[in-house]
């Protein structure tokens, strides 16, 4: 069931995002009284389709092949490759006979709508569910994980600052994009001494390989109880939110690790808490159980909320974040700094982001990352792409006149074939990771 439920998701979110940007090409093309005759997600290779209605002159339909979608747009070579059309006289509603400013807004509209969808959807994410961090003033330091102890951080250091801007308040200001990337130089305490720690160009591959999470994670004071589970082990001994746990079976308690270790090691035993509440001593007692857990949350998070229009520019900032995240790394992949192998994912590597469970916040998080994804792969100056018909109409604007037929015919025969080479890299390196 978990494997259909992430099927189903990622689905219903590229097909989302596939229809609305052929809608932006579909709009731009109808604005300027340009004939449309086919809108279909997914391709009708060969002529199989799943289904198919015609409507006021224009086909609406779903293929069968999940690589994308297209709009057949008269007079235009594209991927139809609809060449007996081009050999007629241009007709009024044709691409080719519009004004080169005109086909050039057509040829944006995906991508301006992607964007767009990209903004709106971080900007209301933002707007209902504001921004959770954890407070650097309430951790022990961080723990480096798997790439942390690579490049030489320590347990109990403590990152002051990324790149000469202090990180002393949220945990977010430490996993930032220049981090992640390998473009920053940390300050770290360390023993009441300062150090610089550059960080490796590369480390983009290990970060794709480990997850972000191996490069540090936080080590938590023991802050007072947030959260108690209704009857959980935790409400049936007394616990209340405030409260501060000092010792676990006599072991004084600094840190959350601490806590953790002790109850992993008290499992099947009676657990006997000391805890301060409201300034006085009281022990509380729960029975031997199987579970390590009592079932609270005492984590020092800092919740923000933001109203409506002050969410726009913090939901724009995360949209535009993922464009040039990806400029990043595919100019890194370009200098050889990066494996194109381990920085590239295909739809199965999108698929496992959504995971097996349906999860709205997430689910909204990676359709609105994989819009700007898409609008940002879509204006690569790629034959075939949105982005290589949008060069060719502007070497046409600036040389006065357009690029031939044959030219654009070529140029989109070599394009199909760049994507489809592309295409078969990403889907195979997915089932690579997942079969390693």
């Amino acid at each position: 069931m978990g494997i259909v439920i992430m099927v189903g998701q990622v689905l219903l979110g590229l097909s989302l995002l596939i229809i609305l940007h052929e809608l932006g090409h579909f709009l731009a093309a109808r604005a300027f009284g340009i004939k449309v005759e086919k809108f279909y997600l997914f391709f009708d290779a060969w002529g199989v389709k799943l289904f198919k209605f015609n409507y006021k002159g224009c086909e609406y339909g779903v293929g069968w092949l999940p690589l994308g979608g297209y709009v057949k747009i008269a007079g235009m070579i594209d991927e139809s490759m609809d060449t007996e059309q081009m050999q007629g006289e241009p007709q009024p509603w044709e691409f080719r006979s519009k004004p080169a400013w005109q086909r050039l807004i057509v040829m944006l509209g995906g991508i301006i709508v992607n964007i767009i969808v990209g903004i709106v959807i971080f900007w209301m994410l933002t707007f209902k569910y504001g921004s959770t961090d954890f407070n650097n003033t309430q951790l022990y330091g961080i723990k480096p994980g798997i790439i942390g102890e690579k490049v030489g951080l320590k347990e109990g250091d403590k990152i002051l600052a990324v790149n000469g801007k202090k990180a002393n308040l949220f945990f977010q200001d430490i996993l930032t994009s220049d981090v992640l990337m390998g473009e920053a130089v940390l300050t770290v305490e360390r023993g009441g001494n300062q150090m610089e720690i550059t960080l490796p160009k590369d480390i983009l591959n290990d970060v794709s390989e480990h997850k972000k999470n191996e490069l540090v994670k936080p080590i938590f004071k023991m802050t007072p109880i947030t959260m108690v589970e209704e009857g959980s082990r935790a409400d049936k001994m007394g616990l209340q939110v405030g409260d501060s746990i000092v010792s676990l079976n006599g072991v004084q308690l600094e840190k959350l690790d601490q806590f953790k270790a002790e109850m992993a090691a008290n499992k099947n035993k009676e657990i006997k808490l000391d805890v301060m509440r409201q300034g006085k001593s009281i022990s509380l007692t729960a029975a031997a159980d199987t579970s390590s857990a009592l079932g609270f949350l005492n984590l020092p998070v800092v919740q923000h909320q933001y109203g409506f229009m002050e969410s726009l520019p913090i939901g724009a900032s995360k949209a535009f974040s993922v464009i040039t995240d990806n400029i990043k790394g595919f100019g890194k992949i370009f200098k050889g700094e990066v494996r194109a192998d381990k920085a590239l994912s295909g739809p199965v590597g999108i698929a496992t982001m959504f995971g097996t469970e349906v999860d709205w916040l997430r689910f909204w998080s990676l359709v609105g990352m994989l819009s700007m994804a898409l609008a940002f792969m879509n204006i690569l100056p790629i034959p075939a792409l949105d982005g290589g018909h949008v060069i060719f109409l502007i070497v046409e604007m600036i040389q006065g006149k357009p690029l031939s037929d044959k030219f654009l015919e070529k140029a989109q025969i070599v394009g199909f074939f760049i994507i489809v080479a592309l295409m078969i890299f990403v889907f195979g390196n997915d089932i690579f990771k997942l079969t390693k």
